[in-house]
Parts: C-alpha cells; sequence; structure tokens
C-alpha cells in the first residue's frame, strides 16, 4: 500500500515538472521571435497601392524571403521573419519602385507590448 503512495506521488510530480517544463519551453519559443513588417503607402492620394505580385517577384529575384504579403486599407504589409530580412528589403524595394511610395519597416522588438496584443481581446474594449 506504502509503495502505491510513492508511486502515485512520484507520478505526480513528475507530471507536474513536465507540464511546467513544456510551459517555460513554449514561453521561451514565443519570446524570441522577432517579426518585423513592412508597410508600403502611397505617399499621396493619385497613386495606388503596388500590386503584390510584382513585390513578390522583386522580391523573389533578389532572393529575400518573406512570410506573407497582405493589402490591408491602402497599405500593403509584407511580413519577414527578422528585421535583417525587412532591411534587405526595404532597400531593393526603394531601388524598385518608382517614386510616390512610403517603404516603412515596423519591427515589434518590445516583448511586452507584443504579449499584450496577443493576449488582449480587443472585441470588449469600453470607453
Amino acid at each position: 500500500m506504502a509503495i502505491k503512495h510513492t508511486l502515485l506521488r512520484r507520478l505526480t510530480w513528475s507530471l507536474g515538472a513536465l507540464t511546467l517544463f513544456t510551459c517555460l519551453f513554449y514561453a521561451g519559443v514565443t519570446l524570441q521571435r522577432h517579426e518585423s513588417t513592412l508597410a508600403i503607402r502611397p505617399s499621396s492620394q493619385g497613386v495606388s497601392v503596388p500590386d503584390g505580385f510584382s513585390v513578390w517577384h522583386q522580391l523573389d529575384a533578389n532572393g529575400i524571403r518573406f512570410k506573407s504579403i497582405t493589402p490591408h486599407a491602402d497599405t500593403l504589409l509584407i511580413k519577414f521573419d527578422s528585421s535583417a530580412q525587412s532591411a534587405a528589403a526595404k532597400e531593393v524595394l526603394d531601388r524598385s519602385l518608382p517614386h510616390g511610395y512610403i517603404i516603412a519597416q515596423q519591427d515589434e522588438d518590445d516583448q511586452a507590448t507584443m504579449w499584450l496584443t496577443r493576449l488582449r481581446d480587443t472585441s470588449r474594449r469600453f470607453g
């Protein structure tokens, strides 16, 4: 009987330790992500947002990898795995796109802000 209690206690502690280790590992991996976004906007009202396919072609021709290209509210958003990829893409697009576009790099380096935006539910805002 004492052996069953000891075995059950060890199993419970082992399961708790495994759960804690898994949570810490997941938190560490999440904090190490340094996504970067490049936003392309027209600088004046007569200019339209550049075509995502042409931007994809320019980046692919220069060997720059990206995660996604998404049009959003008169802006073309390009997501990268790192800020180095984003900076290289900005240089390529500055040379290849015609004048009339604002290309801005938006890094998500502030971990506290990133956690708050991931945890915050904007559908229940008051005031």
